[in-house]
């Protein structure tokens, strides 16, 4: 088996977001030189994005780009404050490449009900994502032992699919309906999902009640496959509320996931999964076959994953320390920090145009305008 190991934030060297770029300590660029001869730099776009002045948004949990990188804002409505709560916008808003708001649908609000056939939206919002095809994926992660004002007492253990305007397409699961890892037909809590356009697969991050990783077909709805961590059969071990933990042990880390919270597959078939708990980002062949990890040790790590829109992908990017990791993905060696003001983010994403997003729930959202390669030092 193949192991990284970070030793803690001492290791990692903080990247400020300076004028239209950012700078690098001599760790940083000592780390870099390993791997690659140049890091991506960012500037925080101030000005982005321009919510509607009747609306407001709750905690932003997920941000999905589109293939005109239109940005799609995933909010949970019931976290606004009650003398905002008449003005909380619908729970899908979305925003043109320049900030500009161009729709907004979904939520409890629609009746569960769309072309009508009847579906039912999570009780907390979580993951979003838009496949290759434009459809819509939503997920959600309520538990009932939360007891969350304003919400049922329900598991959310299904993923939503819609068209962009939308109108249901499809539900996997059924809420409150789980029987575990070993259910075939229902999610439990599911973090997060994306869609493998070669082989038209929806790899779903499930999540926080399960600890696997679940494979279905993104036309039918058939599962096809699941897996735990490095490639073992996943055990039932559902904990509510769940454990945020200050560090974790020595070694490879425990043989079961924890919370697996992202989940991205690269051009060239690798499927990298953010087990947020347990501080580590383990890499996959698509059926499942462990490959690598990374682990973090006294610092959050492992929060979020998003990859570099060019056709290598040559960077991931991963939630941790005080900011995004910049990680060769090949290597996965760390190169640099990025510094934001919103942490290390809940759910990130990229554009085309190598723009991160990064959505905070209760902290925030924010675009990173990509400003190029800085070449390293020698």
């Amino acid at each position: 088996m193949k192991h990284r190991i970070l030793f803690g934030a001492a290791l990692i060297a903080l990247v400020t977001l300076v004028g239209a770029g950012c700078q690098q300590s001599p760790e940083t660029e000592v780390a870099a030189r390993a791997s690659v001869d140049s890091v991506p730099t960012f500037r925080v776009d101030p000005d982005w994005p321009q919510v509607p002045a009747q609306w407001r948004l709750g905690e932003v949990s997920s941000i999905a780009i589109d293939a005109e990188d239109n940005a799609w804002l995933l909010h949970r409505p019931y976290t606004l404050p009650p003398e905002e709560a008449s003005m909380a916008a619908p729970s899908v808003v979305v925003f043109d490449s320049e900030g500009n708001f161009l729709s907004a649908w979904g939520g409890a609000r629609d009746g569960n009900i769309r072309s009508g056939r009847r579906y039912e939206w999570p009780q907390r919002e979580h993951g979003l994502h838009i496949d290759h095809q434009g459809f819509v994926w939503v997920s959600g992660n309520n538990c009932p032992a939360r007891n969350i004002p304003g919400l049922e007492p329900v598991a959310d253990d299904q993923v939503l699919k819609f068209n962009r305007i939308g109108d249901f397409i499809m539900q996997i699961g059924r809420s409150n309906a789980s029987g575990g890892n070993s259910d075939t037909i229902n999610l439990h809590e599911p973090a997060d999902a994306v869609v493998h356009r070669p082989t038209n697969e929806l790899f779903v991050a499930d999540g926080y009640g399960n600890h696997r990783v679940a494979v279905f077909d993104a036309d039918t709805g058939t599962f096809k496959r699941m897996w735990g961590a490095f490639g073992n059969t996943p055990e039932d071990d559902d904990r509510c509320p769940y454990a945020f933990l200050d560090s974790v042990p020595d070694g490879p880390g425990p043989q079961q996931f924890s919370v697996v919270h992202a989940i991205r597959v690269s051009n060239d078939g690798m499927v990298y999964v953010a087990d947020r708990e347990n501080r580590r980002v383990q890499v996959f062949t698509l059926e499942g076959e462990y490959v690598d990890q990374i682990v973090g040790r006294n610092t959050p790590f492992a929060r979020n994953v998003a990859l570099s829109p060019d056709s290598e992908q040559r960077f991931l990017y991963v939630g941790g320390g005080a900011g995004i990791m910049v990680l060769d993905r090949l290597s996965l060696d760390v190169l640099t920090t990025i510094g934001t003001t919103v942490g290390t983010g809940h759910q990130i994403q990229t554009d085309s145009q190598g723009n991160l997003y990064i959505a905070a729930t209760g902290v925030g959202f924010q675009r990173l305008i990509f400003t190029g390669l800085s070449p390293t030092v020698e």
